[in-house]
């Protein structure tokens, strides 16, 4: 039997598994006796034209034609040496039925596939990325579910029940300015010190009263301050509407502001300069899991130079956006902008070659790193919550559906002291690795970036390597391969000194890649895709170290103790009672009150009722989400600071929060034995434990105090053992 045949009768089998839903029990013996009619049949008829198979199609393909049914035919003898299957004789094990290594093995060996159907960016480094890892992707569509779903925006299908998605649910909402401004500054009241990289910020138009006030006291207390400040529309991008001023009075109030709300910030005035150029760091990181949280930050980035030598803010340069503003899309339109393919030079370097110079001027690298990752974590450690109570609304517990990961794009700006500050977090960081160059006045093309390719590429790649589905099956059935390649593939840093021939000869493979028909660079061979070309089982033979480094839970234990609105989230969504929705109503906040056992008689449940409309309506007139109405989770969090502060005087602010959550988990944790009991005693005696919807297990009906069962004298063993 010839090798090609051989992988079309595997793809065969494997296209038929995934078609019929149907375990193929995947036996080289059953294999052979198809293989040998059909040679029969091709001997009397010529092969009639195939249709494309369902696995490389997409939503435009024909349906199957109907299975034939197998006739009561007696089987013919098997030929000379062939096993009863039909399988080659030979001294190993004998072919067996029973047995399911095979079916394993096949599963094992396919490619992941990966609906790019709704990727509206970044398709060139995305197929150059599943190219080289030899998946499959299916670019419009599949009637099948895909191991990936790769979404160019943002998280907007509901009917994804299985596999993973590029995109959490409500990411692109909290890295807005106003919402990431409001979460840090959430995390700067508990902990000043720990999140002073991120510069104090106002929101507009509903904090200007406030701005200019705190402006003016400062300006009396030191009459020598002479501040800038920077202007960011809320849902900006791309340096657009961004503006610098030196007096709250610059502000452009009129009309604009009010149907676009932005963030006013301090601006850095003494950045680092290289070249006498202003620049900042794009970073890409890897939000691989929500729970329990997994953080992944590139060993490279990308570093955004401006085009005009940078001077200290000042009334005659404050216009000056090629001096101030490092926004690429800003910059390439400058005259001085420099396109360079190589790493170290021009107007977009590689952030490592800016590491390597700071090295050889006797910086301490590991140093900025250590920093940069913190920033990383505390930010992430800061948006986290939200993003919790996004994941319930779009996808319950208990409810099928994807799970979710994620690029951000990091953007930050080193002071002259070499302190890291965050400007911004992108949910859609840009990954494209092409650039439009003007041939002649008017007249521009898209010519391959070097330097974006050699960055970007690996991103999404490692990616996809690090959410690999099959990874683990792949590693049990072929252990030998799955080695340390550490020896065979120099860091990052060994290679930027051939970073250019690299990107060449890459530049070279993906013109060609990208040459012909569509359908013929969007459906490669099973074979090809299921099998490297050597015959290695492993598509990460030939591919470098990944490039992205896990920061946590590598570092949790320096970082766990920042986690206090998390688990002040993970209170607010246990409270929310009806699933698929992000407010908190009076019923829930006073059950939350209650079994928390934060009521007495100085803080009577009038109070509490009377607590939850001030604070629930003030927040409902600032935020954009009017979808439904209640205590959405900053609301919480800022009773929750009201409660901690009135229970706990004594501490300073994150102590008394950290009291307060303890003492809250400690009762609910008793709540909860409770019911496990009575449970338990249920069940004994005859009658089931209590079953319904969500809205009747609602927490306020079992474990409301007073209405407690009969059953809380077997608890006392378990009390003493919690305290």
């Amino acid at each position: 039997m010839q090798r090609g045949s051989s992988e079309r009768e595997l793809a065969a089998r494997w296209d038929a598994e995934a078609a019929e839903g149907v375990r193929v029990d995947a036996d080289a013996g059953a294999a052979g006796e198809p293989e040998r009619k059909a040679g029969e049949k091709q001997a009397k008829d010529p092969a009639p034209t195939q249709p494309r198979a369902a696995e490389e199609g997409d939503a435009r393909v024909l349906p199957r034609p109907p299975p034939t049914l197998p006739t009561s035919k007696p089987k013919p003898a098997p030929a000379r040496g062939l096993c009863p299957h039909g399988k080659p004789r030979s001294k190993g094990p004998s072919c067996k039925r029973s047995s399911g290594r095979g079916s394993e093995q096949y599963r094992s060996q396919r490619p992941v596939t990966v609906d790019s159907s709704k990727a509206r960016t970044s398709l060139d480094a995305l197929k150059i990325s599943i190219r080289q890892l030899k998946w499959k992707e299916f670019p419009f569509g599949r009637r099948l579910p895909c191991d990936i779903y790769w979404h160019g925006v943002s998280f907007h299908d509901n009917d994804i029940f299985s596999g993973q998605v590029n995109k959490f649910p409500g990411m692109t909402e909290m890295v807005r300015k106003i919402t990431l401004s409001r979460a840090v500054r959430i995390m700067q009241n508990l902990f000043p010190e720990e999140y002073n990289f991120y510069p104090r910020s106002w929101i507009l138009p509903d904090e200007f009263q406030l701005f200019v006030a705190q402006v003016q006291m400062v300006k009396d207390g030191d009459p020598s301050w002479k501040p800038t400040f920077i202007v960011k529309p809320d849902g900006g991008c791309q340096g657009d509407g961004i503006y610098l001023i030196k007096d709250p009075s610059d502000i452009r109030l009129a009309g604009l502001l009010q149907s676009r709300p932005a963030v006013v910030q301090e601006y850095i005035c003494k950045p680092l300069l290289i070249d006498k150029l202003k620049f900042d760091i794009r970073l890409y990181v890897l939000l691989k899991s929500l729970e329990p949280l997994e953080i992944y930050i590139a060993k490279d980035g990308l570093s955004r130079f401006c085009t005009e030598p940078y001077q200290e803010p000042s009334a005659k340069n404050l216009h000056h956006i090629f001096m101030h503003l490092t926004n690429y899309s800003l910059n390439i339109h400058s005259g001085n902008f420099v396109h360079s393919d190589s790493a170290s030079t021009g107007s977009k370097r590689t952030f490592s070659s800016i590491l390597c110079r700071l090295s050889s001027k006797g910086v301490d690298i590991k140093k900025v790193w250590s920093d940069i990752i913190s920033l990383v974590i505390k930010t992430v450690i800061a948006l986290t919550p939200e993003l919790k109570v996004f994941y319930q609304l779009v996808i319950p517990a208990g409810r099928p559906g994807p799970t979710c990961f994620q690029i951000l794009g990091f953007d930050i700006l080193l002071m002259k002291n070499l302190k890291p500050i965050l400007l911004e977090v992108n949910a859609n960081p840009s990954m494209r690795i092409e650039h439009e160059q003007e041939l002649s006045p008017g007249v521009f093309e898209n010519v391959p970036s070097l330097v974006d390719e050699e960055v970007k590429v690996a991103v999404i790649r490692d990616t996809l390597r690090l959410v690999d589905p099959l990874k683990k099956r792949r590693e049990n059935h072929f252990p030998d391969i799955y080695m340390d390649r550490k020896h065979r593939f120099p860091p990052v840093s060994d290679r930027i000194s051939t970073s250019k021939l690299h990107l060449s000869k890459l530049s070279v493979v993906r013109s060609q890649q990208l040459e012909g028909p569509l359908a013929a660079k969007e459906d490669p061979s099973e074979s090809e895709l299921a099998i490297a070309s050597d015959g290695n089982p492993n598509p990460e033979a030939q591919l470098p170290s990944i490039c992205l480094k896990q920061v946590f839970p590598k570092y949790a234990k320096h970082f766990n103790y920042l986690r206090l609105v998390d688990r002040m989230a993970n209170l607010f969504i246990r409270f929310l009672g009806i699933k698929g929705t992000m407010k908190l109503g009076p019923t829930g906040f006073r059950t939350f009150i209650r079994n928390c056992k934060l009521s007495s008689s100085s803080f009577s449940m009038a109070a509490v009722d009377i607590l939850y409309i001030d604070i629930t309506r003030r927040w409902n007139s600032v935020t954009l989400d009017q979808r439904d109405s209640g205590m959405c989770l900053q609301a919480f969090v800022e009773a929750f600071f009201y409660l901690a502060q009135r229970k706990f005087k004594m501490l300073p602010l994150h102590e008394q929060v950290a009291s307060l959550i303890d003492l809250c988990e400690y009762h609910l944790s008793l709540l909860d034995e409770k019911r496990l009991v009575c449970g338990r005693s249920g069940t004994l005696g005859g009658r089931p434990p209590y079953s319904g919807t969500p809205q009747e297990a609602a927490p306020a009906a079992p474990l409301a105090e007073g209405n407690l069962p009969p059953c809380t004298d077997k608890l006392s063993h378990a009390r003493h053992a919690l305290s």
